[in-house]
């Protein structure tokens, strides 16, 4: 850690939202195994609550876009509480929701975290309010203008400014900001990613030369927890990525590696296809969502043959953050983690 971090320790309490999420369910986790106290985690209703109230989690049911349930949520909260602010939604299932989540759901918790004592806020982003790199060798450093991709980056943005505006009004907060992560608890997509890759049937475009920033998981709570505890930061966003973006065709190679070595039958060759395939699905990506609509395939589809890639120097200098894993090692420990799950791939 470089000599000038300088941290708080833990707090008195701790509010997450997005607890039963991939980030959020592997942060509470990682917060037990270290002993963490005084837990409190937001749960939708009809989200069975148990396993996390067994383990001393405290829960409260409600819905993010409801100002209701997060003022419930914040009821009776110690002085000094941090919040760390993961839930969002990705794929919805209507536009509208991306609105209602990841923008509106944000202000409500700036709105009441900003009366409630809290000593540092969270909010976990994404790359994508800042869009894909306008060329191919460029890298996402920390000084880029928004240019939101589509309306999950849109909405990203509206979560990022409403964390801002808190600040300017006195609210101490910091933005992360991941790229597409991977590890243990991941949903359904990623274990589609996975089968594609071990069939041989996964889409690379133009040679899959795109590079992508990603993130382990264990990397990614490491760089949550120092933006919480790192005194002096607010208002500060950082890329919390693996130390180096990888191109698709590596990150493919790697994980039918890591597939073999975990004992999986890989079949079929990687594929590449015509980079106007991806143009083409980003065409009928945009022509959908201004119509309303939202199709998770061709959206990732379209997404895939853009390259979004950062550097993470920020957040080493400023955070002390250091990635401990990378890609081979995470993608193995994905790979056991599905399997002990019982997860078919």
């Amino acid at each position: 850690m470089p000599e000038e971090v300088q941290r708080w320790s833990t707090p008195p309490a701790t509010v997450i939202t997005g607890a039963t999420g991939w980030l959020g369910s592997a942060l509470i986790e990682h917060l037990l195994a270290s002993e963490r106290k005084g837990l409190r985690a937001l749960l939708r209703d009809g989200e069975d609550a148990s396993r996390l109230e067994e383990r001393g989690v405290e829960v409260v049911k409600g819905d993010i876009s409801d100002k209701r349930s997060v003022v419930r949520l914040f009821d009776g909260i110690p002085s000094g509480a941090d919040v760390i602010h993961t839930a969002g939604v990705i794929h919805p299932k209507s536009l509208s929701e991306f609105t209602k989540v990841n923008a509106n759901g944000t202000r409500y918790i700036v709105e009441v975290a900003q009366s409630a004592s809290i000593r540092r806020m969270v909010h976990v982003s994404s790359n994508s309010p800042f869009g894909t790199n306008p060329v191919e060798s460029e890298t996402f450093r920390n000084q880029e203008p928004y240019n939101p991709y589509l309306g999950y980056g849109a909405s990203k943005m509206q979560g990022e400014l409403a964390v801002l505006d808190g600040v300017d009004a006195g609210l101490d907060a910091v933005i992360v900001r991941p790229p597409w992560f991977y590890g243990p608890y991941q949903p359904a997509r990623q274990t589609t990613f996975f089968t594609m890759v071990r069939t041989g049937k996964f889409p690379m475009f133009g040679g899959g030369t795109q590079r992508r920033s990603m993130v382990y998981v264990e990397n990614l709570i490491q760089g949550v927890i120092a933006a919480e505890l790192t005194i002096g930061v607010s208002g500060r966003g950082y890329w919390i990525a693996d130390e180096r973006p990888y191109e698709v065709r590596e990150i493919v190679e790697t994980v039918r590696r890591a597939l073999t070595d975990e004992g999986y039958e890989v079949t079929g060759k990687p594929r590449s296809l015509p980079v106007i395939i991806a143009n083409i699905a980003e065409a009928a990506d945009r022509t959908l969502q201004r119509l309303g609509q939202y199709q998770q395939q061709v959206h990732v589809l379209g997404e895939m043959g853009h390259t979004i890639a950062c550097e993470i120097s920020a957040a080493k200098a400023e955070l002390g953050y250091e990635p401990e894993f990378e890609l081979y090692g995470g993608m193995r420990r994905s790979i056991a983690w599905c399997r002990e799950q019982g997860i078919e791939l």
